[in-house]
């Protein structure tokens, strides 16, 4: 008889731990709150009007239409009964014989209830489309405002200056310069001023010397304002207060400062360390469990190598959840389990057009090579070839014309 594997989460590992499972062991339930697999390294673009939602999209019916023993709920998942081996959702309560914990992370705003309030985040598909209506919106606003309300309207602030505030603040500037001025001829954007705020001296602060300092000289080349060693105090929706003194008038802040894990209730308190991430072995399994696991963003695996856990990364999250496939299919078949061990191939972050900086474990260069190298390691992570091709000849139409056709305000009219 089939063991059941419930898989909380559609992310990166938690798709790849579906996909990868012994179809003839185990049946499969994952349980997400949306119905699609989201590629979280284009947001931004999506953000900023260069490519379309449903390109970075990928239903998860549709994904496993040919898999009969995975199983798809969209839900919530309230609480963890690990005695009773059953999870509560808010669609009723399912059992399991393995859990695995995929659940991924969510902004973190660090307790501050007037900038999570206030701000935008980007952490998924609708905050994209979000932001995308909300920066639309205030150009059109723009071009009847007063003198007064410009000052704020004309000001964007990203906190946060890790890859997605750098690549956000970059894709702005170009837009800024190459698209806005055709669709708004009213507009004055020498007035547009775009802030990014880190709380560490640099930016990519992840990555090595050259990549920080590289990444913000084109930053600072494209006319965007670095404010660095500096944190956001508040944020009313109007001012935002830094920790330097200053404040800047804006009507829009993107926040991508930080993460931490979507807890769930159930398990001990004490395995959720170090922004909400849940303590798991080298097979992640959870603390204290013989058949729960946790992996991807949310599990936290030291290692000699990583004595603080594994970066973030897709690339942690897809190897974690493949070794763990196996390892389940060598429980059930008596095999002793393997080690995961993080290989790291590289880290990479672009600016704009014709401007990136990879670092790989052997070579690490900048500039156009740089940006070629990006597109087409990010193409390849894409889950089909038809939204590869979307994507490229977008990305091609784009580098021609210095333009796209994108810009849609779409909002209920309710």
């Amino acid at each position: 008889m089939k063991k059941k594997v419930i898989v909380i989460g559609g992310g990166f590992a938690g798709l790849q731990l579906t996909r990868n499972l012994d179809k003839s062991l185990f049946d499969v339930l994952l349980i997400d709150r949306l119905n699609h697999h989201q590629f979280q390294p284009l947001f931004y673009q999506v953000a900023t009007s260069q490519i379309e939602p449903s390109s970075i999209s990928f239903p998860l019916r549709y994904i496993f239409k040919k898999n009969e023993s995975t199983q798809i709920r969209l839900a919530e998942v309230n609480t963890i009964h690990p005695q009773e081996k059953n999870i509560d959702t808010t669609i009723g309560n399912f059992s399991y014989d393995y859990l695995i914990i995929a659940a991924g992370c969510k902004t973190n705003f660090f307790n501050n209830a007037t900038i999570e309030q206030n701000a935008y985040t980007l952490k998924s598909t609708y905050d994209a489309i979000a932001i995308r209506n909300h920066i639309l919106m205030v150009f059109e606003k723009a071009l009847s405002a007063t003198d007064t309300e410009k000052r704020y309207l004309m000001n964007l602030v990203i906190v946060g200056a890790g890859p997605t505030g750098v690549e956000l603040a970059g894709a702005f500037a170009e837009i800024k310069k190459e698209v806005l001025p055709k669709d708004y001829p009213g507009i004055d954007f020498s007035q547009f001023t775009i802030y990014l705020v880190e709380g560490t001296k640099f930016t990519l602060n992840s990555m090595g010397e050259k990549a920080r300092r590289n990444s913000a000289e084109y930053l600072l080349k494209m006319g965007v304002k670095l404010v660095t060693e500096t944190f956001v105090k508040s944020y009313d929706g109007k001012q935002v207060v830094l920790s330097n003194g200053n404040s800047i008038l804006s009507n829009t802040v993107i926040w991508t400062a930080g993460v931490k894990g979507n807890k769930i209730a159930g398990l001990d308190d004490s395995l959720w360390i170090a922004n909400n991430r849940i303590k798991v072995n080298r097979q992640n399994l959870v603390d204290g469990y013989d058949n729960i696991f946790a992996v991807g963003d949310i599990s936290l695996m030291t290692t000699p190598k990583y004595p603080k856990g594994h970066p973030q990364l897709a690339n942690v999250a897809i190897n974690q959840a493949k070794l763990l496939a196996k390892n389940l299919k060598n429980i059930e078949k008596g095999k002793p389990l393997k080690n995961y061990e993080y290989k790291d191939l590289g880290t990479m972050a672009t600016v704009g057009r014709n401007k990136a900086v990879v670092e790989f474990p052997f070579f690490k260069f900048k500039g156009y090579f740089a940006w070629v190298v990006w597109m087409f390691l990010h193409l390849m992570l894409i889950l089909s070839v038809k939204n590869r091709l979307i994507i490229f000849i977008n990305w091609a139409w784009v580098y021609i014309t210095k333009n796209s056709s994108l810009r849609l305000i779409l909002k209920t009219q309710k």
